[in-house]
């Protein structure tokens, strides 16, 4: 018998094939961005005030700024020690009879004050989020949250039932139907009449989103070597940051919510071309018992990469496969190994979602770094720290494109180091820098601003490499037939967070404004110390049974003689196989 990865080395482990599919599912990451944080613009909360007719008469009339009207009529707030105008309150007055054109300052001392009556102004111009539309503000500020936990709901359930259908109909027709799924979801997002039709689209949205980016990603490591699955995966996720640095670019120049919405959009109808240009994995084939069709993918994809296979092509197949077995939540948690494997990256898919949402930013510099600090020490805090963004001041345009560049260094050291020193160390290593920056910046005082900028940024590269290796020790972690169910299952605890993360945010910053911080700081030491549980997959072959994750030794062993027993079927490099084409390395 030949396995898949015995026939990789003749095909080439990572060769011209699998670097064209690789570069056509990388650009799947970056519209998904514009999904997870585009809240940061289309749901900008700008200054605002009460809006009244009688004031803008006389503001039209005699000329006078914004400034002068709200300076009117709201009253003063006192907000932390400074004085403020509220944006939720007015002077209950008949403004048409009070302001004239030579009104400067009004003594309204003692004057009644009243709830906004007639909606809001907004120092936005030229520029609508669903926020200035919608008037999603003072009391109903909370619906604005409801706009991202909607889309985590979406998240949550497309993850599942996606991944489900990716292991029982395989990777690329999930892939290809949630991007079908996503392109009529996203343009209703962007034409929904109202908050609540918009609510229910953005839901359907999150439903294909997630689902399928994890399909493209299974996809992509179970057709490359071993020693190239940690490359692909860290790319294919860089990618997302990548649209990260893309999506306040286009937001600029996009003024308008739902015009960005479609933008957005576009790319999902244009994926489904991909029918014609990515394959099935030959690996999930063979789980199937489809051995023509792996096969025939598989000579394909050597002779894009310019090989000659050999006669052990012949003799592909993977001895347990069962087409009638169908992949389920109790393969996750029957065995022991599978329970404790999938509790673990549970909690760590789920700290690592939130603690992003939650660093504060002291200022529009700082607040690129701490925003992004705890981005990915979980699903609470990453949306956290993003969508404070939106609502710190400074220009959210250059703190969002700062906060994005953070991300870049934290891919590099990944690649750097977790093939000379394994998974385990560094993603504990990683999660336990994130939790202690999390710490130190709560306790540091705002008047060593730059420390604590420092701090928060060198915490942002550990939640960033916690998050990008939780996927892909995720994806080494499970057999062929449930992979892209466990990592679907696993993930659903960020989704949780996610949805919470809007709302935990800011009720927990009113009893303490760094209390969210300590709690995550907590949480990400406790994530560190559960990674040490689980074993080490550095130059493991991918697990195609639950028999081999029960019984990780005998795999090794297996492993080596599968080695030996190759080195001595393989033909001669001046055979079979071209001389002067060696697998290409990245």
């Amino acid at each position: 018998m030949t396995s898949f990865d015995d026939i990789l080395e003749e095909v080439g482990k990572f060769g011209r094939s699998q670097k064209r599919i690789f570069a056509l599912l990388c650009v799947v990451s970056m519209p998904w961005a514009g999904v997870y944080v585009g809240i940061v613009f289309q749901g900008f909360t700008p200054d605002h005030w009460c809006r009244d007719s009688g004031v803008e008469q006389w503001r039209q009339a005699c000329g006078r700024s914004l400034a002068d009207s709200r300076r009117m009529m709201a009253p003063l707030l006192n907000v932390s020690g400074e004085l403020q105008h509220s944006s939720c309150e007015q002077y209950d007055v008949d403004w048409n009879a009070t302001l004239t054109c030579d009104a400067q300052e009004l003594d309204l001392s003692g004057t009644p004050t009243t709830p906004c009556k007639s909606g809001w102004e907004y120092d936005y111009e030229g520029r609508r989020s669903f926020v200035t539309e919608f008037d999603l503000v003072c009391s109903d500020a909370w619906l604005m949250d409801m706009f991202q936990a909607m889309l985590n709901i979406g998240f949550l359930l497309g993850s599942i039932a996606i991944g489900y259908l990716a292991d029982r109909f395989g990777r690329k027709l999930s892939f290809l139907m949630s991007n079908v799924f996503n392109g009529i979801a996203g343009i209703l997002v962007a034409v929904a009449p109202d908050y609540v039709s918009m609510l229910i689209f953005r839901m359907l949205f999150g439903f294909g989103v997630k689902g399928g980016w994890m399909a493209g990603y299974v996809l992509i490591t179970e057709i490359v070597g071993v020693e190239y699955r940690r490359t692909v995966g860290v790319v294919y996720q860089m990618f997302f940051s990548v649209g990260l640095l893309v999506l306040p670019l286009l937001a600029y120049f996009i003024t308008d919510w739902r015009w960005l919405q479609v933008v957005i959009t576009v790319p999902y109808f244009l994926y489904v071309f991909y029918y014609w240009f990515i394959p099935e994995s030959p690996r999930w084939l063979l789980s199937q018992n489809r051995k023509s069709q792996a096969v025939e993918i598989t000579e394909a994809m050597a002779k894009e990469n310019h090989r000659t296979l050999s006669k052990n092509i012949e003799t592909l197949r993977d001895d347990n496969a069962d087409p009638s077995a169908t992949a389920s939540f109790m393969d996750l948690i029957r065995t022991p190994n599978m329970r404790k494997h999938t509790f673990i990256l549970s909690y760590n898919w789920s700290v690592h979602a939130g603690e992003s949402r939650q660093q504060r930013l002291m200022t529009t510099m700082k607040s690129s770094c701490v925003n992004v600090a705890c981005r990915f020490t979980s699903a609470v805090v990453y949306q956290g720290l993003i969508m404070r963004l939106g609502i710190l001041g400074g220009n959210v345009y250059i703190s969002f494109l700062i906060s994005a560049l953070v991300e870049f260094p934290a891919a590099f050291l990944i690649l750097f180091t977790i093939e000379r020193v394994g998974r385990r160390l560094p993603f504990a290593a990683a999660n336990v820098v994130a939790g202690a920056a999390c710490l130190i910046t709560a306790f540091l005082p705002d008047s060593v601003s730059w420390l604590k900028t420092a701090v928060a940024c060198v915490g942002r590269l550990g939640i960033t490499m916690t998050f990008e290796m939780v996927v892909f020790v995720n994806t080494e972690l499970y057999p062929t037939f449930v992979r892209n169910l466990g990592v679907s299952v696993c993930s659903t605890l960020c989704d949780i967070g996610g949805i919470v993360a809007p709302f935990l945010l800011y009720r927990l910053a009113v009893i303490w404004l760094e209390l969210p911080l300590i709690i995550f700081g907590i949480l990400a030491f406790l994530a560190g110390a559960l990674v040490l549980l689980l074993p080490e997959t550095r130059g493991a072959p991918l697990p195609e049974t639950i028999h081999d994750i029960e019984f990780p030794d005998k795999v090794k062993l297996k492993g080596m003689q599968k080695n030996q027993q190759l080195n001595t079927l393989l033909p001669a490099p001046n055979a079979n196989i071209s001389t002067n084409q060696n697998p290409a390395s990245v």
